[in-house]
């Protein structure tokens, strides 16, 4: 082992979020190497194998990867098969996050408040009442979202999901301020209000437009911060992630409502979970190499951990 920290930052994969991988990636890598006690090998893949990554000779592999095989489980696996410490949550935590369905019934169960809503089978009927959100149930950064007034718009969205090979979730539409928590190595950090200059926080505003207003520590009705930080960490702790996440919620009348949980949160200049660790005082290189630095800390046998 090098007298520093060789650390890969893994960077790209096979999913629909490549290009927001590879923004997070170069993002983490030139923050790490402000580290003088790190050794940065930026390393940009599809689906790497096990040999692969240990051709470089890592201590730590950092995967910046977002998306079903990246940050659902699969990356994860061929880690632990490696052998090789890393940063993020375990194979099977990673899975879940990723599966919205699964994440909403199992936080519903210990009482956070989630908008109702079904997995679609090709030829359901949908029995949500419009305006209903119309989703991927394992894929990120609002790709495949549509929000539709009718049953048919619904169908016709649901169809066109169906027809690239995608689970399809239904979900009530809410109405409200879209906030997110983010949460490191079991700290909350700041809440974030989000206010898109578009109808809602999708795929170009979160990454391409620069009108997206961010609001550090907004002022919300009596209770909610106080809720939603709580129900973070009951998602944290019950899906059982690790080293980083990031919670989605919208607020309306009635309160907070948890949408999701992401395990390798997107760490670009546009990245809510850097933005919120800023306002702590955190700054990027910090943030990161506190991550690598933990998951050096932690080496382990492979069969371990699952």
């Amino acid at each position: 082992m090098s007298e520093r920290i060789r650390t890969v930052v893994l960077m790209g994969g096979p999913d629909a979020e490549r290009a927001v991988s590879l923004m997070s990636g170069e993002q983490v890598a030139a923050a790490l190497a402000e580290d003088p006690g790190l050794e940065v090998i930026p390393m940009i893949v599809d689906t790497p194998t096990a040999n692969e990554l240990l051709a470089q000779r890592p201590d730590v592999v950092f995967p910046v990867l977002h998306g079903p095989f990246g940050e659902g489980g699969p990356m994860q696996e061929i880690l632990e098969a490696a052998g090789v410490a890393y940063v993020g949550s375990r194979p099977k935590a990673a899975a879940l996050a990723m599966d919205k369905v699964a994440t909403k019934a199992l936080v519903s169960g210990e009482g956070v408040p989630t908008p109702r809503s079904r997995e679609l089978r090709r030829g359901d009927a949908i029995d949500l009442d419009p305006p209903l959100v119309i989703k991927p149930a394992n894929e990120g950064s609002s790709i495949g979202l549509t929000i539709c007034q009718t049953i048919a718009e619904a169908e016709r969205s649901a169809q066109a999901l169906f027809a690239m090979g995608k689970r399809v979730l239904a979900e009530s539409f809410i109405k409200g301020r879209e906030i997110t928590v983010g949460i490191v190595d079991g700290d909350v950090l700041p809440i974030i209000e989000i206010i898109p200059a578009v109808e809602y926080y999708d795929y170009q505003a979160k990454y391409d437009r620069d009108d997206t207003q961010y609001i550090l520590d907004p002022v919300l009705p009596a209770g909610v911060t106080e809720a939603v930080r709580r129900f973070t960490r009951t998602a944290w702790d019950r899906i059982g992630c690790r080293d980083l996440a990031r919670a989605d919620f919208l607020v309306d009348e009635r309160g907070p409502w948890f949408l999701e949980i992401n395990t390798m949160p997107g760490m670009t200049s546009h990245s809510l979970l850097p933005k919120a660790a800023r306002h702590r005082g955190i700054s990027m290189t910090h943030l990161c190499a506190g991550l690598v630095r933990r998951a050096f800390a932690r080496q382990r046998p492979v069969a371990a951990g699952r």
